[in-house]
């Protein structure tokens, strides 16, 4: 049995006050309380179908709107993640994930490279229809936050669709992929998987 990969990290500012607990080897167990139903849903199927144990609870300033506390999770999720990859020594660095969710097709491909990025592209043809209190810029300010704090370069390609709920819930469900392939740990690895020697 390796060493269990887990984190833990509480973050307070004036504007958000967040707790995330983290075990990357889990079995898709998820407790989620953000005050943003929508989003409590979507970090659901990032456990999930990541088969990470999540925990996260999250309380913000709602009443002026959702920016920063979306954001801050994020931030929190990028940390707990870094925290919990350690030296990364093993991991395979790379993943990606194609899911279909009825009319949708959504692509995420994702690298945990220590240079962090966040890259969306959209088909000719793709619209989105209008949710009431979470919109695909939110989810995809909210990958911007985590993918710049866990060190990930990421790219998100909404190849078909036109319902939002379901563009936003295929890119939460193909980085939960995406994720659980390149933490998972390969016994071919030695070292970290850069020439350079570290990530």
């Amino acid at each position: 049995m390796g060493k269990v990969r887990q984190a833990e990290i509480h973050r307070k500012t004036t504007e958000t006050d967040i707790a995330i607990r983290l075990l990357l080897d889990g079995s898709g167990s998820a407790k989620i309380s953000t005050g943003m139903p929508f989003l409590d849903h979507m970090l659901t199927l990032l456990g999930k179908h990541g088969l990470f144990d999540l925990s996260i609870k999250a309380k913000g300033d709602l009443h002026v709107d959702i920016h920063h506390t979306n954001e801050d999770i994020g931030i929190v999720l990028g940390q707990v993640l870094t925290k919990a990859l350690g030296d990364k020594k093993g991991i395979r660095r790379y993943g990606f994930a194609s899911i279909p969710m009825d009319e949708v097709l959504i692509r995420v491909t994702l690298d945990i490279s220590g240079r962090p990025s966040l890259h969306i592209a959209k088909a000719k043809g793709v619209k989105f229809s209008r949710l009431e209190n979470y919109s695909f810029h939110d989810a995809m300010e909210f990958m911007k936050a985590f993918c710049q704090h866990a060190g990930i370069n990421m790219h998100v390609e909404v190849l078909a669709g036109h319902d939002s709920h379901h563009i936003i819930e295929g890119a939460f469900k193909a980085t939960a992929r995406a994720l659980d392939m390149a933490t998972q740990i390969d016994s071919r690895v030695r070292g970290v998987p850069s020439t350079k020697g570290s990530l």
